[in-house]
């Protein structure tokens, strides 16, 4: 018995199946089932009992199983104990929201590779719905999405949040939140949901609504006079200081954006925590220096005026 075949195993057992399991290691499907096969006739028993769906665990398996956890878990622990992190070697799938794409995405992924120089990171810039699912089928190691998720084998890092804001062109009269087009988020986005609920709440009718699942082409949209939209304040400055955008305030705003860093335990991989808490630290440092800035903008002419 090695490592390999136990890894192997529990690839099989968590995915569900032989082909899975060769997809995600990376494996053609004779060499795994070769894995289970040696593994069986050296422990004398049967590990999974071959369905049409795929595979089930026997009750050996099962037990197996929870041995197998517990010495992944402990070999990943010694490696991140003991290995320098700029000797760590490996592919990192890290999945991103758009949102923090156009935020402080760059620093984390320069603070990742000045700590971790041998790292390969694979990277995805995606919505919300599309990197949970991408996490919880195991083709993402760690996903910087709107959470946190529910799931009870997902541990969630809280990272800084984002308010809203709405915006219009200079030049944009008509800021009826009832009339006017509405730039918004994808369809399928938690923002894009709450947004609508307001909407038929406050008002009689609606106005045409554009979803889109680009932030840039949405802040290009409201700053090309289409329509008005609520999207993050901190994306939006860029606009404001070119007098391509102007904020207004209709009476309300949407709940401000809330983000984690998530990852699977089962089991939990020490390396991809790190990382989740490195990315925690850039998300902080970026949020208080977005901040601080701010707040200095809108001093400055308060000190003049003195």
């Amino acid at each position: 018995m090695n490592f390999d075949q136990l890894k192997t195993f529990l690839r099989v057992a968590k995915l569900g199946g032989v082909r899975k399991a060769a997809h995600e290691m990376n494996l053609s499907q004779p060499a795994i089932s070769a894995r289970i096969s040696a593994l069986e006739d050296e422990l004398g028993i049967k590990l999974f009992d071959r369905q049409k769906s795929g595979v089930v665990l026997t009750k050996e398996g099962l037990l197996l199983r929870s041995h197998a956890e517990r010495i992944e878990s402990h070999l990943s622990q010694i490696r991140a104990e003991l290995t320098p992190s700029e000797e760590i070697k490996g592919t990192l799938r890290i999945g991103v929201s758009e949102t923090i794409a156009q935020s402080w995405l760059s620093e984390f992924l320069s603070a990742l590779r000045k700590s971790y120089p041998k790292l390969v990171v694979e990277l995805s810039v995606d919505i919300t719905l599309n990197l949970r699912d991408q996490l919880l089928t195991r083709n993402m190691d760690l996903v910087l999405l709107m959470g946190p998720l529910s799931e009870g084998n997902v541990e969630n890092v809280s990272l800084p949040s984002f308010k809203l804001g709405w915006f219009c062109h200079p030049t944009t009269e008509d800021k009826d939140l009832g009339t006017t087009p509405i730039i918004s988020f994808s369809r399928l986005s938690k923002p894009y949901q709450e947004l609508m609920s307001a909407l038929m709440l406050r008002y009689r009718e609606i106005g045409q609504v554009f979803p889109s699942t680009s932030l840039s082409t949405s802040f290009e949209m409201i700053a090309s006079g289409i329509g008005v939209g609520v999207l993050p304040i901190q994306l939006a400055q860029r606009f404001i200081e070119t007098n391509r955008l102007i904020s207004f305030d209709p009476g309300w705003t949407p709940d401000d954006l809330m983000f984690t860093a998530s990852y699977l335990n089962d089991p939990k991989d020490p390396i991809v925590y790190q990382v989740a808490k490195l990315a925690k630290k850039v998300a902080d440092e970026y949020d208080q220096r977005t901040k601080s800035n701010q707040k200095k903008k809108v001093s400055q002419p308060l000190d003049k005026k003195n």
